[in-house]
């Protein structure tokens, strides 16, 4: 599959921050007790010795926080430079580049799957065919945590942290998310929603954890 011309644009957005992205949020778990205790009730949910993926893993702490917690973990990204950061902070962690519709993986591969703030460049109709792939490389009974911005907004960036980008961040309806995860395989679980930390770009972020058939 040829990669589409947005996604394009996001890769290169990405491959412009990463070094100063890895840098800023390398550490932001450590500041959200609910992300927390969601991944450390996906690890407990996920079979023994399988492989947790990343999807969307930007420089890879979250990964590497999953893999400290003693899970074989593969963080999966789009941008090259991110990857190649990651890589470099993270030698625990195996690193991939590739995209959410085609995702460098087995079908069965991984015993479940994150993907933090990582739909969000999704156009509207590429969601239900991203969660059928990701569906493809979930084990049976996988888990899948997605989050993201809540609302029916798009906020483009033309800059960021002082360098050129062109980037959508597009905030989504939990209620269509399940509805999208339902059709793509997959039962919803829990559904939950936090305002923003005070360290964080204000928006109200929402949760989903969903179960593949």
């Amino acid at each position: 599959m040829g990669e589409q011309p947005h996604h394009d644009a996001v890769r290169r957005s990405y491959d412009t921050v990463a070094e100063e992205y890895a840098n800023r949020l390398c550490d932001e778990l450590a500041g959200k007790p609910l992300d927390r205790a969601l991944l450390s009730s996906l690890l407990e949910q996920t079979e023994p010795g399988a492989t947790v993926a990343d999807l969307g893993c930007g420089p890879g702490h979250v990964a590497a926080w999953l893999a400290a917690h003693g899970t074989k973990t593969v963080g999966v990204d789009l941008s090259d430079t991110m990857v190649e950061v990651g890589r470099h902070r993270y030698p625990t962690v195996e690193f991939r580049q590739g995209d959410l519709l085609e995702l460098p993986a087995e079908d069965g591969e991984f015993g479940s799957a994150v993907a933090f703030y990582a739909i969000i460049h999704l156009e509207p109709g590429e969601l239900h065919r991203a969660f059928k792939e990701v569906r493809r490389v979930l084990r049976p009974s996988g888990l899948l945590l997605l989050s993201f911005h809540i609302g029916d907004e798009i906020r483009h960036f033309d800059t960021w942290w002082g360098h050129r980008v062109n980037v959508d961040f597009r905030f989504l309806d939990p209620a269509r998310i399940a509805d999208l995860l339902e059709t793509a395989g997959f039962v919803v679980e829990m559904r939950t929603e936090r305002t923003h930390y005070a360290h964080e770009v204000a928006t109200r972020r929402g949760y989903v954890l969903a179960r593949r058939t």
